[in-house]
């Protein structure tokens, strides 16, 4: 097995390409091994020292390192797991992955909710999803639009910028109804 390994702007999180599919849907974030549970990848992956982070995307693995670890030494190591745990056959996940919302939405934006369902996966995901992250919708109220980052984008300097003046413009544009974008 061959993975290719990718940088992303955020120098903390490395992508992992193993040429096969990890999600066959959805995403999963994983900040640390105590909620990792439903994943014998990301168990796996917090079993090598270092490893702060886990996201699994629909190709792809992005890791992020603790602060005081090295992509030198760690980088291998990320290597041997991802490549015992696809030679296993065990399952990435074990529990289906829901997204939460984080605001009450009300019925009558359903509309527009979709609008902006369909604005994120087809213009924004496909972007994130090259950084090695993704974008979750959490909810919209009063114009408001909830985005959660993930992956190599959670944490990564430009993120703030990325959410506020790209997504967010680019929803205002095409959804006039939105006022804002904020992170969850």
């Amino acid at each position: 097995m061959f993975i290719e390994t990718e940088t992303t702007p955020n120098p903390e999180t490395l992508k992992f390409l193993p040429g096969q599919v990890v999600m066959a849907s959805g995403s999963a974030h994983f900040s640390g091994p105590d909620g990792a549970e439903d994943s014998p990848l990301a168990q796996a992956l917090f079993g090598v020292e270092g490893v702060a982070g886990v996201f699994l995307g629909s190709d792809y693995v992005s890791v992020s390192k603790a602060s005081d670890a090295d992509w030198t030494g760690l980088k291998p190591e990320i290597l041997a797991a991802l490549m015992a745990f696809f030679a296993s056959g065990a399952p990435v996940i074990t529990a289906e992955v829901e997204d939460e919302v984080a605001v009450e939405e009300d019925e009558a934006d359903a509309d527009i909710i979709e609008q902006i369902k369909v604005l994120l996966d087809e213009k924004v995901r496909p972007a994130v999803a090259q950084d090695g992250g993704d974008i979750v919708y959490r909810g919209f109220r009063e114009g408001i639009v909830y985005l959660q980052m993930q992956g190599a984008c959670s944490g990564c300097p430009s993120s703030t910028m990325t959410l506020k003046h790209g997504i967010e413009n680019l929803l205002k544009y095409y959804v006039p109804e939105v006022v804002d974008v904020r992170p969850v």
